[in-house]
């Protein structure tokens, strides 16, 4: 797990130079007819990719997105009307069976259909019109890292080819960023000893973190076995905020941006109520970094638009110290990461 983690950069730039070629094909047959809704499927890591995608394909395209259920087509055997839309399918191995006949009905509809994977033979390659290969090479750890931040670039690619105005110097940055990211990797174990004993957790993120949030708290579940739940921070505040007591540990997503007062709102809150709160920032957010437990990807100058990323480009670099932390506390807890209990690489389910 730690070793496919620091190869990320490297397999982000391969999985760009692949993806603007799949983006050039997907935007000549986007020109043709524009879909009037997309959906996306795909389940596990995937589909925290697909959230992150939902957040991404609406705020820059305007197009309305939704997350598909397959158990609607599998289990309950309901046709759905996806003519005119663009139904787009994400599987790290390709062969998740009900992801697959949910790409598989829409192309029978005359839907326009699109396949991320890392496994060029895979079924969902097959199927796809429009294939993105994720190039992150074969992951051998149960717990996926560079196969989602590949994911995660390849929907920036999308929604390029869907009219957003995302440029590609800004994804060019994207390997250098995860770079930094990866300098973390001692504050990352240093911190993880502390929570050597943690058995639940809260995770927040909001908008395009908001997946950060789900997959973080996932990379905890199936790695260290804490029992973990991911929220948008508003969400928290609808509810969930009562169970909070002295000492449960809470992460947070801590980008500038539109994001940013609402989440120094509740950690503000949460200081009331003497939570341990951690947050995964840059340090081109200096009300974040300034506090007393903050993992801080550093500031690489050079930037045109200023010394820290966009928030719109934050959620690859984010999640690495996310990964290094989760992959530290296994340790710290004498856990194999890269072969969870119960677990497979490939989940087939209907």
């Amino acid at each position: 797990m730690r070793d496919e983690i620091r190869e990320q950069p490297a397999a982000l730039e391969r999985t760009l130079r692949s993806g603007l070629r799949s983006g050039a094909r997907l935007a000549k047959a986007v020109a043709a007819k524009r879909p009037r809704l997309i959906v996306l499927a795909a389940r596990g890591t995937s589909d925290n990719a697909a959230q992150f995608g939902r957040y991404l394909l609406e705020i820059m395209t305007g197009i309305p997105v939704s997350l598909a259920a397959p158990s609607v087509i599998t289990l309950y055997q309901t046709p759905l009307d996806l003519a005119g839309a663009m139904v787009v399918a994400i599987s790290q191995s390709g062969e998740s069976t009900d992801t697959n006949l949910v790409l598989e009905r829409a192309k029978a509809q005359g839907a326009l259909t699109v396949g991320i994977t890392n496994e060029a033979g895979s079924t969902l390659a097959g199927l796809a019109e429009h294939v993105f290969l994720v190039k992150a090479c074969k992951e051998r750890s149960v717990a996926a890292t560079k196969t989602y931040t590949g994911q995660v670039l390849m929907l920036y690619l999308v929604a390029q080819a869907l009219g957003a105005r995302i440029r590609v110097d800004d994804l060019r940055a994207l390997p250098e960023w995860a770079e930094a990211a990866l300098s973390l990797e001692s504050a990352a174990g240093e911190r993880a000893e502390r929570y050597r004993f943690m058995e639940r957790a809260v995770v927040m993120g909001r908008g395009l973190n908001y997946s950060n949030a789900q997959e973080f708290a996932l990379k905890l579940m199936e790695t260290c076995y804490v029992v973990t739940e991911g929220f948008s921070s508003a969400d928290f505040l609808h509810g969930p905020i009562a169970m909070v007591e002295p000492s449960l540990p809470l992460f947070f997503f801590a980008p500038c941006g539109s994001t940013w007062p609402g989440t120094e709102d509740v950690l503000s809150r949460l200081g009331q109520l003497k939570a341990e709160t951690l947050l995964i920032t840059d340090a081109g957010n200096k009300a974040a970094a300034a506090y007393p437990r903050a993992m801080v990807i550093p500031v690489r100058l050079g930037r045109k638009r200023g010394p820290g990323p966009e928030e719109l480009f934050t959620p690859i670099p984010y999640i690495i110290p996310a990964q290094l932390f989760a992959a530290a506390l296994a340790q710290e807890k004498g856990l194999d990461p890269d072969r969870p209990r119960t677990l497979s690489k490939i989940t087939r389910t209907l």
